[in-house]
């Protein structure tokens, strides 16, 4: 449970990382985190947004390097997405037969698979900002053989619009000094606001179906 309590927490799992490697180990665990929550079904759990966000307040305090730490999650959230889509192509039919867990639920494909018939291709760009979609979009995406240049297409694009704007937004509030005093509360504000969104969807959808 302690674990379990690391990876989801951003701050934790963040001063956890930091606590125990420092340089290229700590940017190799980062990109490898940033990876699992984009690429693999099993990392919706991971800390996204909030973690882009603490490290952007880090890297404004001299912890990390902003540009390198960027280019590399940039390059993380490409390559996971990319992962994410060729699971979809090939293990697609295999994974909708699977019993549900704890980890895995048909109810996030269902979702997943709702916002793709509403947006298209541009689901790629949305879903960045969208967590739990942000993990089962680029597999949706590969399940319904979507041509892969119009998949790269959208998925590069999201990736640079979605790492640099949640790591500046830190960068720059973490030295305002009402963000400082309250930055708990600002990471929970960020959790709450990213799954707004994909609730707002989850309504209308169920409201049209009555």
């Amino acid at each position: 449970m302690d674990l379990i309590k690391t990876l989801i927490d951003s701050q934790a799992l963040l001063s956890a990382i930091t606590a125990a490697v420092s340089g290229w180990p700590a940017y190799l665990i980062l990109f490898a985190v940033v990876f699992a929550e984009t690429g693999l079904l099993m990392g919706f759990f991971l800390p996204g947004d909030s973690l882009l966000f603490t490290l952007g307040v880090v890297a404004g305090a001299g912890q990390f390097n902003p540009f390198l730490i960027t280019v590399l999650l940039i390059v993380a959230a490409i390559v996971g997405d990319s992962t994410g889509y060729a699971l979809g192509r090939r293990f697609g039919p295999s994974i909708f037969k699977r019993e549900e867990s704890w980890f895995f639920k048909k109810a996030y494909i269902r979702q997943t698979q709702e916002f793709f018939n509403k947006h298209g291709a541009k689901t790629i760009i949305y879903a960045r900002f969208l967590p739990v979609v942000r993990t089962f979009a680029p597999f949706m995406a590969g399940v319904g053989s979507m041509h892969y240049g119009k998949f790269l297409f959208y998925n590069v694009l999201g990736g640079i619009i979605w790492v640099p704007l949640i790591v500046a937004a830190g960068y720059f509030l973490g030295g305002v000094e009402l963000v400082r005093n309250n930055f708990d509360k600002v990471i929970l504000i960020i959790i709450v606001c990213s799954f707004l969104p994909t609730i707002w969807e989850i309504w209308l959808a169920r409201r049209s179906k009555v």
